[in-house]
């Protein structure tokens, strides 16, 4: 891996932890925050690889439709709906409003 890869990685990291909570945003919405548009993949893949203890709050990162991206009623994909809705983001038919979409 090389330091442009680190650092971008850190930019994205730091992009999530600053969506607050009651709010998501989209995997492409972190990536066009940090100035990569086209890196949403590239976002996801890394979420895929944080420590399960991690304190990045990655339930925050929906896809661009405002759903979770794991399969519906996996534990994953419950975690998920759990800690969003602790935090007050309301999940009607497994969509999240766009009233809950962090603007950067």
């Amino acid at each position: 891996m090389n330091s442009s890869t680190d650092q971008l990685k850190l930019a994205i990291l730091q992009q999530i932890a600053a969506v607050p909570a009651g709010y998501v945003s989209s995997y492409g919405g972190i990536a066009k925050a940090v100035g990569y548009p086209s890196y949403s993949r590239f976002v996801g893949s890394l979420l895929k690889t944080l420590p399960k203890d991690t304190k990045v709050p990655w339930h925050r990162i929906v896809n661009a439709q405002g759903k979770i991206s794991f399969p519906m009623d996996s534990p994953a994909f419950n975690e998920q709906k759990k800690r969003l809705e602790n935090e007050g983001v309301v999940i009607l038919k497994g969509k999240i409003s766009k009233q809950y979409f962090f603007n950067f």
